[in-house]
């Protein structure tokens, strides 16, 4: 049974490596956690019963529902150094604006996507694939967590000049003809390289040629490939 003099707190997040992050991490934190994982889970009516102190957004690519900013404090965490950056998928943006590292920013959620007054941030890599990455900002987002509910900063306005990334496409993963060299085609299959997004594909004739799990090694490009039907696969 809960604590009841013990704040309560929300964590939502829909990718598998979001619940690890909470198992290993977050729910050992002091306090009472609870975990939402699905959109269906995020409803006015739960964060009314709960009353969270702070409700933590880890990997969410759904619209919070405006009722749900008014009830609490949402906080979630975007892997750019805001202002600069904000907006959808900014692993990929990033990668292709040829940044190595970034930061994990911790913004209060607002009505305007990723303008909220910030948290704190902290430097992350962005080597390795992309589910190497999603997974390294959710145990560094973990490790944030636990700052912010020990210390419950005050959240600091934006300064600068906003930059606003534009959300990608599925029909965007397919490698383009004119890359520049194997170390920018291994960037593009990379930034992809992740359970549920669209991966990195070529069309040949009637198929469809989806690359992951990619590594560079000595001078070459190695990844596993799944060959289908044009328009079978992911669109």
């Amino acid at each position: 049974m809960a604590d009841p003099t013990m704040p309560t707190y929300l964590v939502c997040g829909t990718k598998p490596w979001n619940r690890r992050a909470f198992d290993d991490i977050i729910s050992r934190l002091p306090g009472d956690w609870h975990f939402v994982g699905s959109q269906a889970e995020l409803t006015a009516d739960r964060i009314s019963q709960l009353r969270p102190r702070y409700a933590f957004f880890l990997h969410w690519s759904h619209k919070v529902p405006d009722e749900v900013l008014d009830l609490c404090e949402c906080v979630c965490f975007h892997m750019a150094d805001v202002p600069y950056g904000r907006g959808g998928s900014p692993l990929q943006n990033l990668i292709l604006a040829g940044h190595r590292d970034t930061k994990l920013t911790a913004l209060q959620m607002t009505a305007e996507m990723d303008a909220g007054p910030v948290y704190l941030k902290e430097p992350m890599s962005l080597e390795g694939n992309a589910e190497e990455v999603y997974i390294r900002s959710t145990y560094l987002a973990a490790r944030m967590i636990g700052r912010i509910t020990a210390d419950e900063p005050t959240p600091l306005p934006q300064v600068g000049e906003p930059t606003v990334f534009r959300r990608r496409s599925p029909v965007e993963s397919e490698i383009p003809a004119d890359l520049p060299s194997l170390e920018a085609a291994y960037d593009f299959l990379r930034m992809l390289d992740a359970g549920s997004y669209p991966r990195a594909f070529l069309r040949y004739g009637l198929f469809r040629i989806e690359f992951g799990r990619v590594g560079y090694y000595d001078g070459r490009l190695v990844a596993d490939v799944t060959i289908t039907v044009n328009g079978e696969g992911t669109a």
